[in-house]
């Protein structure tokens, strides 16, 4: 499944499945082919993407340091951090938390 989100304050953010989950979970939704963001629930998203996000990086960072203690070094990342994959999501919910406007998919 390809997700697609839209909202009248940003351009629309295309996501495939697992990392649309992803997001959606990080936020505390089960995932759903259609689904809305109201305004009075953005803030509180964008906290638990930022968590997310802060968790996967302190991972990153633990098995850095225990390749390190081994005296080996940790393969770099393949593909996108989580970061960068979720600060387009971050960006337009703070737009539309200003414009109070829904962020919407599957619709």
């Amino acid at each position: 499944m390809i997700y697609k989100f839209k909202s009248k304050a940003g351009g629309d953010i295309l996501m495939l499945g697992p990392n649309g989950d992803a997001l959606l979970r990080a936020i505390g939704r089960d995932p759903a082919a259609k689904g809305i963001i109201e305004p009075p629930a953005m803030a509180a998203a964008i906290a638990a993407i930022e968590q997310a996000v802060a968790v996967d990086e302190a991972a990153r960072r633990e098995a850095e340091s225990e390749a390190a203690a081994q005296g080996r070094t940790l393969r770099p990342r393949d593909g996108v951090s989580m970061r960068q994959r979720m600060w387009p999501m971050v960006d337009l919910l703070k737009r539309a938390a200003a414009q109070e406007v829904p962020v919407v998919w599957g619709v």
